[in-house]
């Protein structure tokens, strides 16, 4: 039997070098932020919670369907990795047994369920504590951690994400290839050329 997984949308940035919410950005005739959450809805026995922070009640009303949970963190300012640890406790207070999370941000237009779906495969057959989207050489976002490592993400501070955790246990991380993973929307001129 498939397990439960949980997947968190880490939404509360504020897009400060774009200068408008870039959840709430138009692509393909839906946000990128809809768009993120309906490609995590295509997965069977997930539970889903979006974290917001910066325009929060903007967010909150493009955030649609019964199985999404959303929670506001009101300590977005301090880096995302508040937002990882809020939305890491909220999946733990509401499913306490979970043993493995998905975390994903809203700004890779490309973002389809496969990418979900691989890395839960993925995590399967090898049994790796860590599967991390590769694109670019790099390593990132969606990345998939098993139980092992959530109290590694709960202490994380500041502005350190998920990647600090991957670069620590590379021994124990695998990577799924994302075509396009690496086109995320930070400037106005990221997204005119993702529309042009």
């Amino acid at each position: 039997m498939n397990e439960l997984t949980g997947i968190v949308v880490l939404a509360a940035g504020s897009s400060s070098r774009l200068g408008q919410p870039k959840q709430l950005l138009w692509y393909k005739n839906t946000s990128l932020l809809k768009n993120t959450i309906f490609q995590a809805s295509q997965i069977p026995n997930t539970t889903i919670i979006v974290v917001t922070g910066s325009n929060h009640e903007l967010i909150q009303k493009e955030i649609i369907g019964p199985k999404i949970k959303t929670i506001f963190n009101s300590d977005w300012e301090l880096g995302m990795s508040s937002s990882i640890v809020k939305g890491l406790k909220e999946l733990l207070g509401l499913n306490p047994d979970i043993k493995k999370v998905i975390l994903a941000v809203c700004d890779q237009p490309y973002l389809t369920s496969i990418v979900f779906e691989n890395l839960i495969s993925e995590h399967q057959k090898t049994q790796k504590g860590i599967v991390a989207c590769t694109y670019s050489e790099t390593l990132g976002t969606p990345v998939l951690f098993a139980k092992k490592y959530f109290n590694e993400l709960l202490q994380l501070k500041g502005q350190e994400g998920a990647k600090k955790i991957i670069n620590r246990f590379l021994e124990d991380t695998i990577a799924v290839p994302f075509e396009k993973g690496n086109i995320d929307i930070d400037t106005i001129e990221d997204y005119n050329e993702l529309i042009s």
